[in-house]
Parts: C-alpha cells; structure tokens; sequence
C-alpha cells in the first residue's frame, strides 16, 4: 500500500513543517500547551513522557473525539499495536510488534498481550465507559506485570470515586449503519456521591449498547435433519421451502456496568472496592462468503458481500465480572500496594459445523439433509493477590519489590449434533438403534493453573541526567487438567450403546515449570526536555497441558478424538527486547515527539493446530522468530486552535528457523527460516486533527478528522498452507461536537468513505472442495469491517 521510506518522509514533513508556525503561535500566546497524560505504568506516577519506556496512553477527551469505544478502536492509534476486529462473538486478536504465529480467524488470539482492570489482570474486551484511560505498554513487560506479557500490556483505567463533588453524567448514542436495517444505540449514566466528605465516596456507572449488524445469515436450515441444506440456487421455491433469512444476524447487545466505593481511611490509608460487570449477548459472526465459495456452485454467483452462507443461526452469550479490592498505605519510605480480584467467566455459544463432520469421511455426507451444530459451554473462575511496596523520597537510590499469586480454574463443555443423521444412519448403515438427541460428539475439559512470583526493580540516579534500572522476576507455575470425550451417536448406532449413555473416561495430565525474567533501563535526560532510553527486557508465556485424551495403541477402527504423544502438552515460550527509543518535547510544551527502535527474538513460540486424530484443536511449540522496527508518536498544537496527533510504526516480523511440521505431520508444508508471520501489517499510520473555536462565546466547536492505514497482511505463516494476502486500506472518520457549559452534542460519520476490506480469514480456499461428492464450501469465509455509519451523540453533565 505504501512504501516505509515514503511514509517516514511524510511523517517527518508534516511534524516538523510546522515549526515555524508554531514558533510564531508561542510568541503570541505563551499560556497554550498540549495536555499533560498522567500514567502509573511504570508502578510510579508521573507522565508519558517522563516514562523512559515506549508506552501510549489515551485519554478520556481523546476516546471521545475519535469515537473510541472499544479496543479495536484503540489500536488504530497505537503504533506496533494490531486488533483484528472480529465481531462481538469472536474474540479479537491482540498483536503487538507482530508477535503472532497463529493463522487469522476465530481463536486465534495468541496470548501474547495481557489486558488489566486497574491492578488486575483480566481477559475481557471491555466497553470503553467511565474509563479515565487506557494505557498500552508496548514491548515484554515480564518483570512488573508477569505472565502472558510476550508483546505487552493494556490496562483500563477506571475513573476513581471522587471524594468532594457530588455529580452526576447521561449521554446517549444513535446510529445508523448503511447496511443495518435498524438503528443501533448506547445510552447511560454516571454518578458520584461523596457520603463522608473527603472521606468516602461512591461512583456507579451504568452503559446499554444495542448495535443491530449488518451481515445478513439468509441460507439457514429452516427445519435441521429435515431441510436440505444444498440445493439448486436458482429454484426459488426450494429456496423457500429449505432456508430462513435472518437479516442482520451479528448484532449483539451489551450491558457493562461498575459501582466503586472509595474510603480514605486517614492521610495515608486509601482503599478503593470495585465491582465490573460486563453480559454481551451476540448473534452471530462477522464472516462473509462473498467469492469464498465452489465457483461452480451456484450460490457463489448469488450471495451478496454482507451475506454469511452458515447453515445455522451463531448466537453467543458472555458474562464477566470483576470484584477487586485495592489498598495503597503511605508508610513514609515507601508506598504499599494491595490488590485483591476474583474474575469469573461465563459463556454459551453455538456455531455451523457441518463442514467439518463433512470432511472427516465418516458417512455423514451420505445423508442428503445433513447439517450438524455445536453448543459449547465455558465457565472460567480467577482469584488474583499483588502486594507490592514503592519506595518513596528524594533518595537516588529506588526501589519496587512485590509478590504475585494467581489461581486459573475453567471448566468447559463442548456438544455436536448431527440433526436426523442417527435415524438415517439405522436404515442405511445398518445401525442397531438412533439416539433421540443425535448426539454426535460430547468433551468435556477442566484444568487449574497456579502461578506465583516474586519481582523487585531497583534504580539509581547517578547523575542528574543518568538513571539506571534492574529488575528480575522468579515465577513458577503448575497446570493440571483432566478432559474426556465421547461419541454418543456412533457407540448407540454400532456398539450397543443406551439411547441416552454417555461414558466419560477422565485422563488426568499436569505439568510446571518455573525460570526468571531479567529487566535492564538506562535513561539520559539529553536536556530539560529530551530523554533517550535503552531497554532490554524479557517476557513470558505459561505453558501447559491441551487437556486431550491419549490415543489407544493401536487406533481403533471408529470415529475417535484423540492426542498422540507430541500433542498432550506444550512448553513456556519467552521474548526477549531490545529497544532504543527517545522523548521530546518542544517549543514550551506545544509539540512532542517520541520514537523507539526495536529488536524482539522470539523462543519457543506456542501456536495453534489440530490433532491429527479426530482435528481437536491443541497448542504446540514452533521454532524461533523476530521482530524488528521503529514506531514514532508526535502530538502538536499547529495553531492556538488546531491539533494534530500522527504515528507510524514499521514491524519486519519472521522465523528465524524452520518449523517443519507446523501445519502438518509430515513435514511437507512446515515454516521455513525467514518467513513472515501472520496477522499484521508492516506499516501502520494514523493522523488525528482537531479543530477548535468558539460559539456565541460560551459554546465551543470542534472538528474532528481521524485518518488510520495499514499495509497488507497475510493470513498464515508464510502463505503456506493457502494462505492470501489481504489487501491493506485506510479509514477516515470526522465528527462536529459543540460543548456547553454541562451539555454537548457531536455529529458523527465513521467510515467515512464506506471502505469495504475483509479485516482476516477463517480456514482457507482448501475447504473449497467436496467430499464423497458433498460439498464443503462454508468453512472459509472472511471477517469483514464496519460499513458506513451516521449518528449523533448527547451528553448531560451537572453537579448536585
């Protein structure tokens, strides 16, 4: 899409054209300067650009300008930061610095990134409501913020109880998608009410979302086992007669709210208890089989670029919730921090899988009205304990030591039904008796995972320019899980099996393992304003076991879902950073530029794939990548009434050894030195720009263009296996907001230009084929983005 040297050239034009102006602007009017964005990041307060490692923080003001609602949208503005956004049913994938073996499509989030609540660390695309910032660290974070940080850390942070003013916010959204046959909203409050003043206080927050979708399911089973789910696409009273449309079917509606109860005990007690509460019921996925089916079959010359081919509906309910108590202590020589959470996860999903039972060559493509269906069922419970002391004073020498405990328990149920097949399968296969339920396949997985560490970093100022840092973390972990499955159907069809038996046979596997993490930073403050820093840094992910069953020796002659001894577990894999960077600020605080080089080795990566009996997913180990680049940040104010925000980062990202065996066993098709990984572009830009005057002098108008690109990217690990090339593109998205003293209204356009681009892939063109004559040609599809959207925003504020 476009060149690094051309890009950098345009960068570097449109931050340092401006100088002059601005030179002119601060001799006019010296009072104006860009914003000052508060982290704690480092465990420290203070600002981004005092922070001598490469972090973005996004405010609330900034969020609100660009319509920033959730964490795909953030990404856009983060250089090195890539989220593929899949929809509200699919979890999106978190990438950072291309740090990703996995192929696109549904769960192939790789892990690489944790996301924290505050202090804890959580697994959750929350809605962006009441959120004073987020703040994405970019690079392994091992020693502070322990496991699952390979590429970095994203933390949300909440807008604590205010203890002296009583006040209270609504505001609403209404929306309308090009392709959505309804309008979609999100309204809600915010309160806070001092009770003690100065002493304690409450703050609740309360947020609906309604988005109607905009991908039509028009091809499901109208009757399962009954309607045929292949037929002559011309014919339209077979169409008619077999198929439901249901219009707009990925929609979801979410529900987040949040009651904070602060209590600041003395001068130097302060405690804070919070509850996060966040249910998504989601129709169905983001996919399209515009081009992606048979070129012979018919179908693929009628359905439309917003229609998904799934034979059945794909609805998925989520609930998250979060209680978290954290407590900061001045004892003088050091701050002591507390943080206490208990997290659980529910869900319950179904989805088409008829293609797959297709492909295994167990007969069911035999049965002319064949389609199968899965419900799974996951329930996930975490209990999280950080205790951590910060050293205070004006001494050189710092300090930060603490110890970590967490507590992982999920249970999971995963059911496939064959609708009809069982009754079919008696009167030609020769079965002994048909299930009531065609309960074709059933597992069931359960596994808890206990880490704890010890971490410290310790610096020293040995100049009033020169800092140094060292930091370690010592961790150990311990997984066990035990998993079963059976196949109902097929032992009641042929092994004389109950109607309604189920026999689980429970194989227990553990496994643990514990290492260290090594952390060293030298910061020089170049001059009042300008800091360059050096980094090395390590981050860490947890193995574990894939909770299969182990195959029998020999195999039996029956469908059978099984793990052959390569496949039961998988290791720890690790990253190691190397990262020269710099901060700027200039011209009295009206510009900012800050730029970071990078070198990322890659040990041990864990990916995803399937056994080779029966094709359960499972996680392995490759072989070793890198990651290198530059990512550049700039904030400036062009004028008194214009400011501009723009990165860019460049991700060159590859094995650096062979994976023979990474997409099958044989080793014929395997990652090859030198490969580019999958996921990400290698050139990411955005430029936001905001305009602002004044209106009938106690009114304020701002404009807001924000303009984000990426370069293509590739879907599996160096277009092997069918892998494409998916094109890069750009969106633009402008609003109008007029403020009052406590109201404003915003006019808004995302999408500006109705950019149509597909965001990543599921399977690939390989599932374009047939099986026994029966087709499977619903497997691949792709994600898509957003289409145009048109809305208009209110919003309220008073005190009381």
């Amino acid at each position: 899409m476009f060149k690094p040297s051309l890009l950098t050239l345009a960068i570097a034009a449109a931050l340092t054209s401006p100088l002059s102006v601005l030179a002119d602007e601060v001799g006019a009017n010296k009072e104006k300067s860009l914003e000052v964005i508060e982290i704690t990041a480092t465990r420290r307060s203070g600002s981004v650009q005092e922070a001598p490692l490469n972090i973005t923080a996004l405010d609330a003001d900034l969020m609100k300008d660009q319509n920033i609602s959730e964490l795909a949208d953030i990404a856009r503005w983060v250089p090195g930061l890539t989220i593929t956004d899949q929809g509200g049913r699919s979890g999106s994938p978190i990438i950072v610095r291309g740090l990703n073996t996995n192929s696109s499509g549904p769960g192939s989030d790789g892990g690489t990134v944790a996301t924290y609540i505050g202090e804890i660390p959580v697994s959750i695309d929350m809605r962006l409501v009441d959120v004073e910032r987020v703040e994405v660290l970019i690079g392994p974070q091992g020693t502070l913020y322990g496991a699952g940080t390979l590429g970095g850390a994203i933390r949300y942070m909440l807008k604590s109880p205010d203890l002296d003013l009583t006040t209270a916010e609504v505001y609403g959204d209404l929306f309308q998608g090009k392709e959505s046959n309804n309008l979609g909203g999100e309204t809600g409050f915010i309160v806070n009410l001092p009770l003690i003043e100065e002493k304690l206080a409450i703050r609740a927050s309360l947020n609906f979302y309604e988005d109607p979708g905009f991908v039509d399911y028009n091809y499901v089973v109208r009757e399962p086992g009954i309607s045929q789910p292949d037929i002559d696409w011309t014919d339209s009273s077979a169409l008619a007669n077999n198929f439901k449309k249901m219009a707009d079917a990925n929609g979801e509606t979410t529900t987040t709210g949040r009651v904070s109860v602060r209590w600041k005990a003395t001068d130097w007690l302060d405690a804070t208890l919070n509850y996060f509460y966040q249910k998504q019921d989601t129709e169905g996925r983001s996919i399209v089989h515009h081009n992606a089916l048979n070129p012979s079959n018919g179908l693929n010359s009628v359905i439309g670029k917003y229609e998904s081919a799934y034979r059945y509906d794909e609805p998925r309910d989520k609930e998250d919730s979060l209680l978290s108590l954290e407590l900061k202590a001045d004892l003088g020589f050091a701050e002591l921090v507390s943080a206490t959470g208990f997290s659980s996860f529910e869900a319950v999903g179904q989805r088409d899988q008829t293609d797959l039972l297709i492909r295994l060559d167990y007969g069911y493509e035999e049965f002319p009205s064949f389609s199968a269906f899965t419900r799974e069922e996951q329930e996930e419970e975490t209990f999280t304990q950080e205790i951590r002391l910060v050293s205070q004073g004006d001494s050189p020498l710092s300090w930060i030591v603490g110890g970590f405990y967490n507590s992982f328990e999920s249970d999971s149920t995963s059911k496939e039904f064959t609708p009809g097949f069982g009754e079919f399968a008696v009167e030609n296969f020769d079965g002994e008796q048909a299930r009531p339920d065609n309960l074709e396949y059933y597992s069931v997985d359960r596994s808890d995972v206990t880490e704890q560490a010890i971490f410290g970093e310790v610096s020293y100022a040995f100049t009033e320019e020169l800092t140094v840092t060292v930091g370690a973390r010592l961790y150990e972990y311990e997984v066990n899980s035990e998993s079963a499955v059976d196949f109902p159907l097929a032992n009641t069809l042929f092994s004389g099996a109950g109607v309604n038996d189920i026999s689980l046979n429970f194989k227990e596997i553990s496994a643990s393992d514990n290492g260290n993490l090594f952390k060293f930073n030298a910061n020089y403050q170049l001059s009042d304003t300008v800091m360059a820093y050096l980094t090395v840094s390590e981050g860490f992910r947890i193995g574990g076991s894939n909770g299969l069953a182990p195959c029998p020796d020999p195999l039996p002659d029956k469908q059978i879902g099984c793990g052959q001894p390569a496949e039961m577990l998988y290791t720890a894999d690790t990253t190691t950073n190397y990262e020269v960077g710099f901060k700027s600020t200039w011209l009295k605080n009206r510009v900012h530029f800050n730029a970071a080089l990078f070198n990322v080795d890659w040990d041990d990566a864990q990916i995803a794939g399937a056994t080779v009996v029966g094709q359960l997913p499972y996680t392995s180990n490759a072989g070793t990548a890198n990651a290198k680049g530059i990512e550049i940040s700039s904030r400036a104010m062009l004028t008194d009434s214009i400011t501009a925000y723009a990165t860019y980062a460049y991700t060159k990202v590859q094995l650096t050894s062979d994976a023979p065996y990474l997409f099958n066993t044989d080793g014929t098709d395997g990652g090859v030195d030198g490969d580019r990984l999958p996921g990400s572009p290698e050139n990411q830009f955005s430029l936001g720009v905001n305009y602002q005057t004044d209106l009938y002098e106690d009114k304020t108008l701002d404009i807001n263009y924000g303009f984000t690109a990426q370069s293509d990217s590739i879907s599996k690990l160096g277009l092997h296996a069918n892998g494409e090339t998916l094109p890069g593109y750009g969106l633009s998205n402008i609003s109008a907001k007029v403020t009052a003293d406590v109201w404003s209204a915003t006019v808004y356009v995302n999408n500006l230009f109705d950019k149509y681009t597909y965001t990543s892939v599921r399977r690939d063109v390989a599932d374009i084929t047939t099986a026994n004559g029966a087709e499977i040609q619903r497997n691949y599809g792709h994600y898509i983005n957003r289409p145009l959207t048109v809305g208009i925003k209110f919003n309220y504020q008073f005190e009381l």
